[in-house]
C-alpha cells in the first residue's frame, strides 16, 4: 500500500458497500419478476425505488469525493467504480420496466439463465467491496466476474439467435430484443465493475 502522510477517508469503503447491497437487491426483483403470474407492475416498482436509492449512493459518493482532502485511492477511480456501480443498476432497472411497460408475460429462454449471472455477479461485487479497505484476496473476484461475463455473453448470443428464428413476429421480437440487450449490458457493466477494482488493486499494491 502506498504510505500516506495524512489519513485517508474510510468512509468510502462504506458507501460502495452500500452502493453493491442495492444491486443485490435489484438483480433478486428481476429474478422475481421471472416467477409465473408475478405483479410486474409491483416490482418495477420496487425497481424503480431501489435504482433511487442507487443514484443517492452514488451522488454521496461523489460529494465526499468533492469534499475530502485525502482518498482512499485516486479520485478518478473512485469516480469510475461508482459510475460503474451505477450504471449496472440503471441497466437491471431498464430490463424491468421494459418488461413491465411491453406486458411481456413469457420471455425467450436463456432469460433465467442471464439473471442468475446477474444474481451471482451481484453478491459476487457486494462481498468484493469491504476488501477494498485491504485490497486482499481480491483476484478471486475479478477472474469469476469475467467467466460470468463469458458465459452470458454465450448465452446471450443463443438468446438472439432464437430470437429471430421466425418463432416470433416481428413486434414481439423488437420488444424482447430490448429486454434481452439490457440484461447483456448489465452483466459487462459488471464486468468493467471488476476491471475498475482490479485496476484499483494493481496501483495499490
Amino acid at each position: 500500500m502506498r504510505f500516506r502522510l495524512t489519513p485517508a477517508d474510510t468512509t468510502f469503503y462504506d458507501l460502495f458497500a452500500k452502493s453493491a447491497s442495492v444491486l443485490v437487491e435489484g438483480a433478486n426483483l428481476l429474478a422475481d419478476l421471472l416467477v409465473i403470474d408475478s405483479d410486474k407492475t409491483a416490482t418495477a416498482r420496487l425497481m424503480k425505488d431501489a435504482e433511487h436509492r442507487a443514484d443517492e449512493a452514488t451522488h454521496e459518493i461523489i460529494r465526499r469525493v468533492n469534499s475530502t482532502f485525502v482518498t482512499p485511492f485516486d479520485r478518478e477511480d473512485i469516480y469510475r467504480l461508482a459510475a460503474g456501480l451505477d450504471d449496472v443498476m440503471d441497466y437491471m432497472e431498464a430490463a424491468v420496466d421494459m418488461i413491465s411497460l411491453y406486458g411481456l408475460d413469457v420471455l425467450p429462454e436463456g432469460t433465467e439463465q442471464q439473471v442468475e449471472v446477474l444474481q451471482r455477479a451481484a453478491q459476487l461485487t457486494a462481498e468484493a467491496m469491504p476488501r477494498l479497505r485491504s485490497m486482499r484476496d481480491l483476484d478471486e473476484y475479478w477472474i469469476e466476474i469475467n467467466r460470468l461475463e463469458n458465459l452470458g455473453d454465450q448465452t446471450h448470443r443463443q438468446m438472439l439467435a432464437k430470437l429471430f428464428s421466425g418463432a416470433y413476429d416481428a413486434l414481439t421480437v423488437l420488444k424482447l430484443k430490448d429486454v434481452i440487450e439490457q440484461l447483456e449490458l448489465a452483466i459487462d457493466a459488471f464486468e468493467k465493475v471488476a476491471n475498475t477494482v482490479e485496476q484499483i488493486a494493481v496501483k495499490e499494491s
